[in-house]
């Protein structure tokens, strides 16, 4: 055995190993460069929120004090049982997109997001800003005891 051989396993050569381990050499990109990799859709749909939080907030100063939260599915809040005893099933209404709960004794207003719903109601990017922003808006309006046009002058026209 030679010398080059030995060294290519063990790493003691400097730089960047050039093939895999199989020889078959270095692929293609993973994924185009103007995208980034480490960005999960989670991650992608909290940015948009915090996007229209921070775009009311510059309105509505009193919003600082309110918990933005993001759960992926909305849940029922506390089981029932019917007459039966077994627990009492969904309803067929919509799936509701967002939610507002009114500040507790203990525990501040908070608004929530609920991102599965709203990414599958939408197609690109795009449409779930704004999406996200109409919910956003429909919350604080709701726990603010207004009209959403009055929170956003330009709600409903983007």
């Amino acid at each position: 055995m030679d010398s080059s051989s030995s060294a290519e396993g063990t790493g003691s050569r400097s730089g960047p190993r050039r093939r895999d381990r199989h020889g078959r050499g270095m692929r293609g990109p993973v994924a185009p460069p103007q995208v980034p990799l480490s960005v999960s859709r989670a991650e992608t749909f909290r940015d948009l929120v915090l996007d229209s939080v921070e775009r009311l907030e510059r309105r509505w100063p009193q919003l600082a004090e309110v918990e933005f939260l993001i759960s992926d599915v909305p849940f029922k809040d506390a089981p029932h049982a019917d007459d039966d005893g077994e627990p009492e099933a969904w309803s067929d209404e919509a799936v509701p997109l967002g939610r507002a709960v009114a500040a507790g004794k203990d525990r501040p207003a908070r608004i929530l997001i609920y991102r599965r719903p709203v990414e599958i109601r939408t197609k690109n990017r795009d449409e779930r800003a704004l999406l996200v922003h109409e919910v956003v808006v429909e919350q604080v309006a709701e726990l603010l005891g207004l009209a959403p046009e009055s929170v956003d002058p330009r709600y409903g026209q983007e």
